[in-house]
């Protein structure tokens, strides 16, 4: 049985933050309804490359992130919306939404009423900042916070930057810290039998999964500068270039780097002064950098994959999203399922997992994304008694 077989989560969200949350816990084997405004859904139902699936309200966005999920249209200002949604509440274990800070409690389901229809319920609130505080109130998506977080200062090159992250990895983030306390708060609840109320900021979980980026400053006051391919904390750690394309390279361990030079016939390295040590090898980055591109060159890319991950230095060629889906380890392992498309044509959907196995085997969805609405008039959830 997955983990979280059982947990029912009452899924308010829209677009990815939320949504990509909500479908962790599904994969885990939650069952997930969602909530959607009548004749429009998660507004990622039409965001997508192909117009007419966005149309159809199955845009690419929204297949991406909601399968095995159920789906419930709800007025939440109506008297007859507000009844059920109080019902659905009652049976839930787990009630999470994104909208801008205060605005269920304006729609009268604070955390105070909430907590009245279900005691043991676990409630996050994901938002840009928080649920208070001065820019409580302030909107915000991925793009935003990814500038105020300092993460694009922090991206490109130094003629480049500031440099948007190429995919909106503070939804992303967001998602997974919200995952993360939410099976937290319901293992906690086991003991102390009460629910939560999680209150999560896109801004503070992004800072923190910034990591050196961030700690650095804080405990060194060392300002993190745009390196573009490079990595700051070792050298030589970044993009390299062989006789047909990049290669990625890091070399971080000392016994790593004298590998490196040993395969790629410039044992003399080892004795320059300039490069004999870490911190040296990092005060002369770009003299280290056209040496062993210069050897690199002499030779594909695959050959030094091969040959430098074969006797311990992590190398690897960079690819484009598709090649990346066709790799064998992931095949391998299960990354991505196959379902049936929602609107019932012969078109096959694939979607990814967690990247975790359970006892070896991975975590599938139990069904394609829902049709807007599909679930409404279905019984859901009957309180415990």
């Amino acid at each position: 049985m997955p983990p979280l077989s059982g947990v029912k989560v009452l899924d308010l969200t829209n677009v990815l933050a939320g949504p990509y949350c909500s479908y962790q816990l599904a994969l885990l084997g939650a069952d997930v309804v969602k909530v959607e405004m009548p004749g429009q859904g998660d507004l990622a139902r039409q965001l997508g490359p192909e117009p007419e699936l966005n149309q159809a309200r199955l845009g690419a966005s929204f297949l991406a992130q909601n399968a095995g999920k159920k789906s419930v249209e709800l007025d939440l200002k109506s008297a007859a919306g507000k009844a059920r949604f109080e019902e659905l509440v009652g049976a839930a274990d787990v009630l999470l939404e994104n909208f801008r800070a205060g605005v269920l409690t304006r729609l009268g389901f604070g955390w105070d009423r909430l907590r009245e229809l279900n005691p043991r319920l676990v409630y996050c609130a994901i938002s840009g900042f928080g649920q208070d505080g001065p820019m409580s109130q302030a909107p915000a998506y991925d793009q935003i916070i990814q500038g105020l977080s300092g993460m694009m200062a922090a991206t490109g090159t130094p003629e480049t930057a500031p440099v948007r992250v190429g995919f909106p990895v503070c939804d992303t983030i967001g998602g997974l810290t919200a995952a993360l306390h939410i099976c937290a708060a319901l293992a906690g609840r086991r003991s102390t039998g009460e629910g939560v109320f999680l209150d999560l900021s896109m801004l503070e979980a992004a800072m923190s999964a910034m990591g050196w980026t961030v700690s650095n400053y804080m405990v060194s006051g060392v300002e993190a500068a745009p390196m573009g391919d490079q990595n700051a904390t070792a050298a030589p750690s970044g993009t390299f270039h062989a006789a047909d394309g990049p290669l990625n390279i890091a070399a971080n361990r000392q016994e790593q780097f004298e590998t490196l030079c040993r395969l790629l016939g410039r044992p003399d390295l080892l004795t320059d002064p300039r490069f004999a040590g870490r911190e040296a090898r990092k005060q002369h980055r770009d003299e280290l950098n056209d040496e062993l591109n210069a050897a690199l060159a002499l030779r594909p890319v695959k050959e030094w994959e091969q040959l430098l991950s074969a006797a311990g230095v992590p190398a690897a060629r960079i690819v484009t999203v598709p090649e990346a889906l066709r790799l064998e380890q992931l095949e391998h392992r299960g990354f991505c399922t196959a379902l049936p498309f929602p609107d019932g044509s012969e078109r096959v959907l694939r979607v990814f997992g967690s990247g975790v196995l359970h006892n070896g085997e991975p975590l599938r969805p139990v069904g394609p994304p829902p049709v807007l609405g599909q679930h409404t008039h279905e019984p859901i959830w009957k309180p415990e008694p």
